[in-house]
């Protein structure tokens, strides 16, 4: 039988499951404005953040609500070259598919597009966009230009360089939406809710408010960075609890737990 750290560890397992999804007041502004910007004649809209801010289960819940409402389809990660691609939207343009060996006429299929607009109205949410090249970018952006598909474009903010900077982008996007790192108190709710809804409220009592503020400057609030330190935290705390049991505190997780975690994560330098 799991003992309750082994539980705890495994709810902060990373993941983009829908079942897994917090909401937050962050998160629920940027939905609601993702939402909102769907219904404006938009061609296409970006999302994007540093990595571990919520973008994929945020175009995931979208596709999830929408998907009885409207044509909406999600491409999670970038196809590995453009026929695959192209391959991919075909089907959804005319519900066929074409043989493996066939390539698709890209000029056919924008006027396929402009032979349905005010017909249908496709939504495609495009994951990991930075991966697509600038050829492939000036494409889709043709399909756009149709207004038969509107493409939500999702893409890493990167230290070194703004990528709505981006020459393939500049002239392209409508709508900005901007995900950020979780503030402390977004932090502490996100980590309290998660174990909550596991039952784990010992657990989730243990975390003090000082305890919460130390893993938010280990973590800077990114969302994946605070699974994997929770996770960790989690799991030195199982080793504890099943091989040296006198050394655990019960009613509290030991800050030096929370200097181990951060020390295997490298948030912490001895």
């Amino acid at each position: 039988m799991k003992n309750r750290y082994e539980i705890a560890k495994n709810v902060f397992v990373d993941s983009i499951d829908l079942n897994d999804y917090i909401e937050l007041d962050a998160s629920l502004s940027a939905y609601q404005q993702l939402e909102h910007s769907i219904n404006k004649p938009l061609k296409m809209i970006l999302l994007f953040g540093r990595p571990g801010t919520g973008k994929s289960i945020l175009l995931n819940r979208l596709q999830e609500k929408l998907k009885n409402q409207r044509e909406i389809y999600y491409f999670d990660t970038p196809a590995i070259n453009e026929k695959e691609f192209f391959h991919k939207v075909f089907k959804i343009l005319t519900k066929k598919t074409l043989p493996q060996n066939t390539e698709v006429n890209f000029s056919a299929l924008v006027n396929y597009c402009k032979n349905i607009r005010g017909k249908r109205e496709i939504i495609i949410l495009l994951d990991e966009a930075q991966m697509y090249s600038p050829e492939m970018m000036e494409k889709i952006r043709l399909l756009s230009d149709s207004r038969a598909v509107k493409f939500i474009v999702s893409l890493h903010k990167t230290e070194d360089e703004d990528l709505i900077a981006k020459e393939h982008f500049q002239s392209r996007i409508w709508e900005v939406i901007e995900l950020k790192n979780a503030t402390l108190e977004d932090q502490t709710t996100y980590i309290h809710k998660k174990l909550l809804k596991r039952n784990l409220f010992e657990l989730a009592n243990m975390i003090k408010p000082k305890d919460m503020k130390l893993i938010h400057r280990f973590t800077k609030g990114n969302y994946r960075e605070c699974n994997k330190m929770m996770f960790s935290i989690f799991e030195i705390c199982e080793y504890y609890d099943k091989n040296e049991p006198s050394k655990m505190n019960y009613k509290q997780i030991p800050k030096k737990i929370i200097e181990m975690a951060a020390l295997k994560l490298g948030y912490l330098n001895v």
